[in-house]
């Protein structure tokens, strides 16, 4: 995957080592709910093997899946942001092994290390850009009347 979200192109070697040094080992049998929106965000994930969807509620309606995510991505966001609070929902879609990262840790050696900080505020940045996209334009898919508008 070439996409600047992903763990291998989002951030640079070193960066990579210094966060991969507090990972931990976790497995999500299929249909396993990683996390539910509106709960507290103190962890986040990257994925090594499997699929995990992103849903969104909508009321009156299923949970709308909005992002299906892959090997290297990152599994989370809310972490990082107050009041470290899902905005979205997540649930393997197959079985799923991970590195989780307990998000007060990695806050605290973003503190520490401004450089590191900045890498990964940017990392998580560019990568809530595109899911907040891929989020509208999978809603239009779903509720928008055909030829409704434009997904840019």
């Amino acid at each position: 995957m070439t996409s600047t979200t992903n763990l291998s192109t989002g951030l640079t070697a070193g960066h990579r080592e210094r966060l991969m040094r507090v990972a931990r080992e976790m497995s999500f049998d299929t249909g396993t709910r990683i996390f539910e929106e509106g709960r507290r965000a103190d962890r986040f994930w990257i994925v090594r093997t499997g699929t995990v969807a992103l849903d969104l509620r909508v009321p009156g309606r299923r949970a709308a899946v909005v992002e299906s995510l892959g090997h290297g991505e990152l599994i989370g966001w809310s972490w990082h942001f107050s009041p470290h609070v899902w905005h979205l929902g997540a649930e393997a879609t197959s079985p799923v092994r991970a590195c989780e990262f307990d998000a007060e840790a990695v806050r605290a050696m973003c503190a520490g290390d401004p450089e590191l900080g900045r890498a990964i505020a940017d990392w998580v940045g560019r990568m809530v850009a595109h899911r907040l996209h891929a989020s509208r334009v999978r809603l239009f898919d779903l509720y928008a009347p055909y030829g409704s508008g434009s997904r840019m």
